[in-house]
């Protein structure tokens, strides 16, 4: 699949959010899971959790980078992305 983004530019990542039912997020390069519980996507700004009940994706556009979540909304929690380890076991045997 062809992506219209230039590499290396970040798209801005906003969420809205109206009335805990309705959530857009921009900024979203992929999708990991989704059910009606709970939706995890990838944005620039790390790992979002999106958990609910009854959560439909509406839209997704990964071109774009935009999600569009209907449902009720319990909770966004973002984790940051594992930190990269400079080498791995023969970097720090042969230093």
């Amino acid at each position: 699949m062809a992506e219209n983004r230039a590499p290396g530019v970040a798209v801005p990542h906003n969420i809205i959010l109206e009335d805990r039912r309705l959530l857009t997020v921009s900024g979203v390069s992929d999708v990991d899971s989704f059910d009606e519980n709970m939706v995890t996507v990838f944005t620039d700004m790390g790992e979002l959790i999106v958990r609910g009940s009854d959560l439909h994706i509406n839209r997704l556009s990964v071109e774009v980078g935009e999600l569009l979540l209907e449902g009720k909304i319990v909770s966004l929690t973002y984790q940051e992305p594992a930190p990269k380890t400079a080498g791995g076991f023969f970097s720090k045997v042969f230093r």
